[in-house]
């Protein structure tokens, strides 16, 4: 399916999920972190290796099933992607580093996560998530660099990008400017509203997850 038609080069935990089952009802499949445990396709060695080996990345194969992507290991790869894929229009979501910082550290911050999943899953993680860091307690203690991380991670985008080909969203902001940007039209029900951070925790321990990661 592809090439890419949208890129989204918003960190996880800024409503990347509610933002994948937005743009799957305007017609979209979306790539998202989630799809590891769902879409039996994906390698997340291929993302690894990318990772690695930038210039023998073949995106087209690795996103082949999917005409939209956001949350992570996109959005580490967004400036490689633009270049692939030059007409694909860039979705940026953010919220404030202090909510960011307190979300993530309530649900991808745990002992428990990770510690089933399979190997491969895990250095996938390890390298291309922000190089490890939500498994390196000494570097997340340090709170006001990691909010930091994040929000140059923000300029960094808004500074990179072209204005044109760029949406920046504000987490749950719904459907209006985003639709303009893509061209669609407004859907008749509300702006889905998905993985809050009571809902992640609900199921990042159940059995179909385990089984999923292993």
């Amino acid at each position: 399916m592809a090439p890419l038609e949208v890129i989204g080069a918003g960190y996880g935990r800024t409503g990347t999920d509610s933002l994948r089952i937005a743009l799957n009802t305007l017609g979209y499949n979306t790539h998202h972190s989630r799809c590891f445990f769902t879409d039996p396709s994906l390698d997340t060695d291929d993302f690894y290796n990318a990772y690695h080996h930038r210039d023998e990345a073949d995106w087209d194969k690795i996103y082949e099933n999917y005409s939209a992507a956001v949350d992570w290991p996109t959005c580490t790869f967004y400036k490689d992607l633009m270049v692939k894929y030059p007409n694909a229009k860039v979705l940026l979501t953010t919220r404030t580093p202090e909510s960011w910082y307190k979300s993530a550290m309530n649900t991808l911050v745990s002992p428990t996560l990770f510690e089933k999943s399979s190997p491969k899953f895990k250095k996938m993680v390890d390298s291309v998530c922000l190089d490890g860091l939500f498994g390196d307690p000494v570097r997340l203690a340090d709170k006001e660099k990691v909010k930091a991380l994040f929000a140059d991670h923000i300029n960094e985008v808004k500074a990179y990008v072209p204005a044109d080909r760029l949406l920046v969203l504000e987490l749950g902001e719904g459907w209006e400017r985003l639709c303009k940007f893509l061209g669609k039209e407004v859907p008749d029900i509300p702006y889905p509203s998905s993985n809050s951070t009571e809902e992640f925790n609900s199921i990042k321990h159940t059995k179909d997850l385990v089984a999923l990661l292993n």
